[in-house]
């Protein structure tokens, strides 16, 4: 696949550059990895399955691609500083990041019926995730006086879309997030942005999809191309926020989600 895209894309527009991705074992974040290292990227990629890291890992080293693994929780803030702290010294600084580690919830309902260890860990996830996130990288691209990030959102941040009450609130604080930070380091050089990522064919909703087939159809069927998007095609649009093809852009949310708010 590396090799692949290097030869239809042409690789560089992360050439020199170091980007760490969170939420990188599967799905979304290890596409991304694997493009931003087919554009010149060293890539640090996090996730609590240390195992997968190590594979894909192996796997951009052998198509010629900088990676190396940092096995750790987002929600835990060392696991983080570990993150950024193997950017700095594998590869001698950290110029952009793909906050990419989220959490649905494993209960479909009403607001009533789910329980309380759900609402701590979709809270957990995706909003002290995203914050312990940008605490740790954004000191460390204040110091270099550029830097880039992404934070994974979703249609759930902008609207209700039948998503558990609590990932709704949650990836409206995302939203809130990205807007604060890149209002506050914009004149440091420091872009923020987020992706509004709509229904795609990952782990985390096949086992939604395989707890309650019934949902499939419905997610299909909210999007305006009727399908579900592939990891591969929000990896591109976050490669496009990360390069400075986008270097007007930020406190900006992208929506690649079918069509979902456009109707």
């Amino acid at each position: 696949m590396n090799e692949q895209i290097r030869l239809a894309r042409g690789a560089g527009q992360l050439a020199g550059r170091t980007v760490m991705v969170a939420g990188a074992s599967s799905g979304i974040g290890a596409a991304a990895a694997r493009l931003f290292a087919a554009e010149g990227a060293a890539v640090v990629v996090m996730a609590r399955r240390g195992d997968r890291l190590a594979r894909l890992v192996e796997e951009i080293e052998a198509s010629g691609g900088r990676a190396a693994a940092s096995a750790g929780d987002v929600v835990r803030a060392e696991d983080v500083e570990r993150g950024v702290a193997v950017a700095l010294e594998r590869f001698g600084g950290l110029d952009g990041a793909f906050n990419n580690a989220g959490y649905v919830g494993s209960v479909f309902g009403p607001l009533h019926e789910q329980p309380q260890e759900d609402f701590e860990e979709i809270i957990d996830v995706n909003v002290r995730g995203t914050w312990n996130c940008l605490r740790h990288q954004i000191p460390v691209m204040l110091a270099a006086g550029r830097g880039a990030i992404v934070n994974t959102a979703s249609p759930a941040g902008m609207i209700a879309t039948g998503a558990p009450a609590p990932y709704v609130a949650a990836k409206h604080a995302v939203l809130g997030l990205t807007k604060a930070t890149a209002a506050e380091y914009g004149e440091h050089g420091i872009r923020v942005n987020s992706l509004v990522v709509g229904t795609t064919r990952t782990e985390m909703l096949s086992s939604v999809i395989e707890a309650k087939p019934e949902l499939e159809s419905a997610f299909v069927a909210r999007q305006v191309q009727k399908r579900m998007a592939e990891p591969q095609e929000v990896a591109e649009a976050a490669l496009w926020l990360l390069s400075d093809r986008s270097s007007f852009v930020t406190g900006s949310h992208v929506a690649v989600d079918g069509g979902i708010l456009a109707i």
